[in-house]
């Protein structure tokens, strides 16, 4: 378990605050799980962002009418800080019998708060009902792997010696699988997720990929050190003249978490799938 998550309301009772209270936000520092995949501040060979979004945001009009909306929030990859998933909850609960003069008003006061707790500027995006449903749902890019035929008795931890490439082949393609899951470090219970990993480098054996995948089954750790993980040791396999890895993960909470890795400066998309 991380440090400091000890400490954060993860896996604890919690009272229910419904009245704006910033304070409830925990972050919890990135540089030890860093340190954990042999990595620092100043070492960091991605780029990238995570994506929360979060289905149950309510606030009060000054009329004291309800509003209902979606909100979406973009935390960079090398902030110093991530904020811990059930304290991000508590504190969008605490919004719910406050009122904002509008909703430029309550973005303002988010971007504050959570650019606070991350430790660098977080973007702010608050989305009405309609231009969400409006958008659907999207499939994810290039081949899904997860009808190959694969054995598998080793769910503990990830595995990388599990991985192959062809080194006499240089190929470019996108390949994904829907049969992520890992556990929280904290509470044991299961993370879903669908993960992406795009690349140009030695042609990756997409057997070898989805077993590895699944060797995350019952690994404990947070989402965006899985996808780091999956990043780190497939840039070490494949070495890579650029490579992308993001998941998808399935709400818990009215939150879903979705990072995003890259050696590429890219405007990464945040458009939901059928299972969020």
């Amino acid at each position: 378990m991380h440090p400091a998550a000890e400490h954060s309301p993860l896996g604890k009772s919690s009272e229910y605050v419904s009245t704006y209270t910033p304070s409830l936000l925990f972050p919890i520092p990135r540089a030890a799980k860093w340190a954990e995949l042999g990595l620092s501040a100043e070492t960091l060979p991605y780029k990238g962002v995570d994506f929360w979004n979060c289905f149950e945001l309510s606030w009060l009009l000054p009329s004291g009418k309800p509003v209902v909306a979606i909100g979406e929030f973009s935390i960079a990859a090398d902030s110093p800080n991530i904020i811990e998933s059930k304290s991000f909850k508590l504190y969008l609960n605490s919004l719910n019998q406050t009122p904002f003069a509008d909703r430029e008003t309550l973005e303002a006061t988010l971007r504050k708060d959570l650019s606070a707790a991350a430790g660098k500027p977080v973007g702010v995006r608050i989305r009405s009902l309609a231009d969400v449903e409006a958008e659907g749902v999207v499939a994810l890019p290039g081949r899904c792997i997860d009808e190959l035929d694969i054995s598998v008795d080793s769910y503990e931890h990830p595995r990388p010696e599990l991985l192959r490439c062809d080194a006499s082949r240089v190929v470019e393609e996108s390949v994904h699988s829907h049969l992520l899951k890992s556990n929280c470090p904290v509470t044991s219970q299961p993370d879903w997720g669908s993960v992406v990993v795009e690349y140009r480098g030695a042609a990756l054996d997409h057997a070898s990929l989805l077993a590895y995948l699944v060797s995350f089954r019952q690994h404990s750790d947070f989402h965006e050190q899985c996808v780091e993980r999956i990043f780190l040791d497939l840039q070490r396999l494949l070495k890579p003249e650029k490579l992308t890895v993001f998941a998808r993960y399935v709400r818990r909470g009215g939150l879903d978490i979705n990072p995003y890795r890259s050696t590429e400066t890219a405007d990464f998309s945040n458009h939901r799938l059928v299972r969020q």
